[in-house]
């Protein structure tokens, strides 16, 4: 197999580094033109369409993606891997539809922008993206989510004028999903077969389905559930507007680390069929030192600049923002930490029921945590109780993986990174006492904190990052 995870995780990082920038173009407009109460009505009515585009996805899309990884190399099989999981999704999109436009008839207060929210569910019936991951093919998914996306960015600023555009808003973000998804299946004939009906199976393996869905859905409601509960304790859209902006500012950045866990499934799955469990490890080790080499300086690089940062780039209205992003910024750590441990290692060596474990414990502690912080601290309380969630977590993986995985190595690798983000935070703060929130001091203390934080590495001779940046020029 000759597929380059350099190169895939460059191509998916440049659309990762697309998404961050697409923010900083339109999340100022959004948020005067929608204001806090728009965008929280964005957040409120987006996180109850979460919950019916879960359950249509169900774990399809895993364990179509892992089951594509294992017979990369045969033509017929994945071929008939296609089919099947294709099948299964198509129905279950049916079936979850019907209920989504039955709950919206009786229960919803907005019938037209949950409507149009209908099309995000749809959308995951002609998605197929998980099958070019499982081929490592992430040229093709980049080359498509670029050009969907600066689509998305030009129609916001040409059709998304007035606080009731949300409608217009809402639409648009749905509808380039469809177009992207539609997109990928042009040359999909290049690398299967066409069905042949006899070996269609799709409820074959509907249990590993289900093992799979299942930790999905305990991720789902401390990442939703927050925002539920947040509106039903306040019985405003405010709070839930701060909450929605922080955190979609912290998850942005987090994409930057765990878009290598996008390209690293696939591989381990591979490696786990052909039974090359030292190569596994390996990778394990190489994916734990990358995660600290980012995490710690982006999240407390986040910290540091987000008082400069909120003010001119949401609005004095979102002051608040500020105080719930210091806290959501720790996310990129954690989240970091148990991407590598469970999505990238567990999952693909096929103990899903291990990785559900300990999932639904975080999402355990989540809601207790919801019900004790959100009526006293309202966004800041729920930001709270996600990084105590992702933090047991990303413990108790890193405790049951201890057999196969040094511990001592793990955290070890992350002395370096921990010294130079530490400096980097120095530095960071004195210009933050310093300096007036604008989009000049901002963009000079992100650069300051990447110089510093790069010297030090340079200066502590930190042999991964010497070696990966070396890659880097002949990319």
């Amino acid at each position: 197999m000759g597929k380059n995870i350099g190169k895939n995780y460059l191509y998916n990082l440049m659309y990762q580094i697309l998404l961050i920038i697409s923010p900083l173009i339109t999340t100022p407009y959004i948020s005067r033109v929608l204001e806090p109460d728009g965008v929280g009505l964005y957040s409120y009515t987006n996180a109850i369409v979460s919950y019916f585009i879960l359950f249509a996805t169900m774990g399809i899309t895993i364990y179509g993606q892992r089951e594509i990884s294992y017979v990369q190399d045969n033509r017929d099989k994945r071929s008939q891997v296609f089919w099947n999981v294709k099948l299964l999704s198509i129905v279950n999109v049916c079936i979850w539809l019907i209920i989504y436009y039955i709950y919206i008839y009786y229960f919803s207060n907005n019938i037209y922008i949950y409507l149009i929210w209908g099309i995000a569910i749809v959308n995951i019936s002609v998605d197929i993206t998980w099958f070019f991951q499982g081929l490592e093919e992430f040229k093709k998914i980049v080359s498509r989510n670029c050009f969907v996306k600066i689509l998305d960015i030009i129609y916001i600023f040409i059709f998304v004028r007035t606080k009731e555009d949300i409608y217009l808003y809402i639409f648009g973000i749905v509808i380039f999903q469809l177009l992207g998804n539609v997109i990928l299946w042009k040359n999909i004939f290049k690398y299967i077969d066409k069905p042949i009906l006899k070996n269609l199976k799709p409820f074959k393996d509907i249990s590993t389905v289900v093992s799979l869905f299942i930790p999905t859905i305990a991720i789902q409601i401390y990442i939703v559930l927050d925002k539920i509960m947040i509106g039903y304790f306040t019985n405003d859209f405010l709070e839930n507007g701060y909450y929605e902006q922080a955190t979609k500012i912290s998850k942005l950045v987090l994409t930057i680390v765990i878009s290598l866990g996008v390209v690293m499934i696939p591989r381990v799955g591979y490696l786990f069929e052909k039974k090359q469990m030292d190569n596994v490890k390996e990778y394990m080790y190489k994916s734990y030192r990358f995660a600290w080499c980012l995490s710690l300086p982006l999240s407390i690089g986040l910290i540091c600049i987000s008082d400069n940062i909120v003010p001119w780039f949401f609005g004095i209205e979102y002051e608040k923002v500020s105080d719930v992003l210091k806290i959501s910024s720790l996310l990129i750590i954690f989240i970091g930490i148990n991407n590598i441990t469970g999505v990238q290692y567990l999952i693909p060596t096929k103990r899903q029921n291990i990785f559900t474990k300990t999932v639904i414990i975080g999402a355990i502690v989540n809601v207790i945590c919801n019900f004790i912080l959100i009526p006293k601290l309202y966004a800041i309380g729920a930001a709270i109780s996600s990084v105590v969630a992702e933090a047991v977590i990303a413990i108790w993986q890193l405790i049951i993986v201890k057999k196969e995985l040094n511990l001592f190595i793990i955290v070890k690798y992350a002395k370096n990174y921990i010294i130079a983000s530490f400096i980097m935070g120095i530095i960071l703060f004195v210009e933050q006492e310093i300096f007036i929130p604008s989009i000049i001091n901002s963009f000079i203390m992100i650069i300051t904190g990447i110089i510093s934080y790069v010297l030090i590495l340079i200066y502590l001779k930190d042999r991964f990052f010497l070696v990966n940046i070396k890659k880097v020029k002949f990319w």
